[in-house]
């Protein structure tokens, strides 16, 4: 290597730093001077109106709209319509290796690419469907619904989840206590057991393996659950499963907030009801109050 490229190498942090500034300051001094002529200006002048002409054509496609997309959105404002381009634009097709696929995830599986496994979304979908309207009829019944997320990552979906559900949302997001639900005696005590409903209508797990003894736990009690399944787990070990990729927190998201947006549609037809018959209830009262006023 040549001495002077050594010499250039050597040189102090700060004489590099005095460089990279005159560098600058030239720079701004030269953006400064782009515009000191009449035909420059006029060239700026329609440049821009050019830029204006082609935002206000694309406005309407949404390139320049406040409310377009984000990757916050999956979060916070979830779909309420699942559909194959949405599963597909979250990665849900994305199974493990074709080396760990269960054997009973066959029906699901699409094929095999790069050694990895393709889920099927075309029977993603209809079951993810399928779970929605449970969740929808169980809410609208008066239901508890717990969403089951024990991961970092999906600690705020099953929160964001629970909390648009409404009073019926209920979420876990550390650890699943074994014993909450077969040694509930004993773990909240048995005037809170006798008082109180401890036992859920409904369990989301949106990582199943994790959770196998709320899964056991779930069986032994009857209660129906709803899981994210994986193709390294087995379809049975939930009663509605839902086959996606499990480790996708996009994924996670779409689904969960699908579901908890089916909850809470439950949950306003169960109160618009519950309004209407108290209205009629009123109105029966009240015609009965005139009826008994005029009876003679």
């Amino acid at each position: 290597m040549p001495f002077g490229v050594l010499r250039s190498c050597a040189r102090p942090a700060t004489s590099l730093r005095r460089a990279l500034a005159r560098t600058v300051a030239s720079n701004a001094a030269e953006d400064y001077k782009v515009l000191d002529q009449p035909q420059k200006w006029t060239q700026f002048q329609l440049k821009r109106a050019e830029f204006k002409m082609l935002s206000d054509a694309f406005e309407s496609y949404g390139s320049v709209q406040e409310d377009t997309w984000k990757p916050s959105h999956g979060l916070h404002k979830p779909a309420s319509h699942a559909t194959v381009s949405a599963l597909l634009a979250a990665g849900a097709h994305f199974g493990q290796s074709r080396s760990l696929m269960n054997p009973n995830f066959i029906p699901y599986a699409y094929g095999v690419r790069a050694g990895i496994t393709i889920i099927d979304l075309d029977h993603t979908l209809p079951m993810l469907r399928r779970a929605a309207k449970l969740v929808r009829a169980i809410a609208q019944a008066g239901g508890q619904i717990v969403f089951v997320g024990t991961r970092p990552d999906l600690r705020p979906v099953v929160q964001k989840a629970a909390e648009r559900v409404g009073p019926q949302g209920y979420y876990v997001g550390e650890r699943w206590l074994p014993g909450t639900l077969t040694n509930k005696l004993q773990l909240f005590g048995a005037e809170v057991v006798k008082d109180e409903r401890v036992t859920p209508d409904l369990v989301v797990l949106l990582n199943p393996l994790a959770n196998m003894n709320a899964i056991r736990e779930c069986a032994i009690e009857h209660v129906p659950t709803i899981g994210i399944i994986d193709s390294n787990v087995d379809p049975r070990i939930v009663m509605y499963p839902i086959p996606a990729n499990d480790e996708s927190t996009r994924t996670a998201e779409l689904i969960a907030g699908l579901l908890s947006i089916a909850g809470r549609e439950g949950a306003e037809l169960r109160r618009s009801k519950q309004e209407t018959r108290a209205k009629r209830f009123n109105n029966n009262e009240s015609d009965n109050q005139q009826y008994n006023k005029f009876d003679y």
